[in-house]
């Protein structure tokens, strides 16, 4: 049976106290064994914790969602069966979806073909869980479509098997209105590759935390996330890579832009190489181009080695404006300012677009992005 009792992270209990390192933080499927959220706390002290209330207090309907999944075998299973195979909530809102959910809908992806794809239109006050499970040797993507206004707290996770190589794309195209918090839990065995490709896009409030953890010998994740950020939305992602087996690899890199007074993002990036993990390559880099004044973008990147002996390791972070010099060039050939900065920007952030190695659905999100860039020079 799946773990689901407290102290999975190795602390007793809850406490305020700042810990050694990051894979000790209390983690609980019970929302009784955290307190009232605060931006008093570490893992909230950027978050907009008023406009989450409706999740951290409210009442979350976890019954079963409309849901259509094309391409791979799923069926709604009782939580107890199936749930705590790749990590347990870490914050208060991830508890309460995990206590309220009634079933989680777990898939399961196997042998090779074409992408398996889920499409979710809810709304409401929800709780969920999903579980994507790929099989041995399984060679498959797997795109996940989330659109609705709805408030959501969620748990979803991923477990790649032994020699697996999965591609996992989330596509938060929310309603303007919808409140989405998720934690995402992916566990990759012996010799097994993931693509995490979290594209965040529309919504209030996107708060949105991959926990990866390289459990096997020779695992590999490459963790990309793209987000577009207007209107006074935010927009926030803390990522933790947890190295625990030899000679693995990791790879983050999230890109984003941001328009409008009030507008905000979080980006926090935690990689812990443990002491098990000889061999290791990582690295994780964040970027933020800001397009007008008011908006903000916080970023932090953290690095913790417990061996000495790996092949690689650092972190970069970086937010700016748009490159004048950029602009000059292409204006020196005629270009106009306004499509300059369109064009700028637009490179900057198709560059996530890229790894999804799907054309039709590259496409479709080059076009959504122009569009939104579009509308920031008009307004401008």
């Amino acid at each position: 049976m799946p773990e689901t009792s407290t102290n999975f992270s190795g602390a007793p209990e809850w406490s305020d106290m700042p810990v050694q390192t990051r894979n000790e933080r209390f983690a609980s499927a019970q929302p009784e064994d955290f307190p009232a959220i605060s931006a008093r706390q570490l893992e909230w002290r950027l978050s907009p914790i008023d406009a989450l209330g409706a999740l951290s207090d409210g009442e979350l309907d976890g019954g079963h969602y409309d849901v259509t999944v094309t391409g791979a075998a799923h069926e709604w299973v009782t939580m107890a069966s199936i749930a705590g195979q790749a990590g347990l909530p870490e914050d208060r809102i991830s508890a309460r979806a995990w206590s309220m959910t009634v079933d989680a809908l777990h898939v399961r992806v196997n042998g090779d073909g074409d992408p398996v794809v889920i499409h979710r239109d809810i709304d409401g006050v929800r709780a969920g869980h999903l579980v994507l499970e790929f099989t041995p040797n399984t060679h498959r993507s797997v795109i996940i479509e989330n659109h609705g206004a709805v408030a959501l707290a969620e748990n979803v996770e991923i477990i790649a098997h032994d020699g697996s190589n999965a591609r996992v794309i989330h596509l938060n195209e929310w309603d303007n209105r919808a409140l989405h918090a998720a934690s995402h839990f992916v566990r990759i065995d012996k010799d097994a590759h993931v693509d995490h490709i979290l594209i965040s896009l529309g919504g209030a409030v996107q708060r949105v935390n991959p926990a990866i953890t390289l459990a096997g010998t020779g695992s590999s994740i490459e963790s990309y996330g793209l987000y577009f950020a207007d209107g006074g939305r935010h927009i926030e992602h803390q990522v933790f890579v947890h190295h625990k087996a030899a000679q693995t690899k990791s790879n983050v890199l999230y890109k984003g832009a941001l328009h409008g007074k009030g507008t905000r993002t979080v980006w926090v990036g935690d990689v812990l190489i443990g002491p098990d993990a000889t061999g290791t390559d990582s690295y994780e880099a964040n970027r933020n181009l800001i397009l007008s004044d008011g908006a903000r973008a916080d970023s932090i990147p953290n690095l913790e080695i417990e061996t000495g002996d790996i092949a690689g390791a650092g972190h970069a972070s970086a937010t700016g404006r748009l490159d004048d010099e950029h602009l000059f060039y292409l204006q020196a050939r005629g270009i106009t300012e306004s499509e300059a900065r369109r064009l700028v920007a637009l490179g900057f952030l198709v560059d996530i677009v890229g790894h999804i190695g799907i054309p039709e659905l590259e496409d479709r999100l080059t076009t959504t992005l122009a569009d939104a860039l579009d509308a920031v020079e008009e307004g401008a």
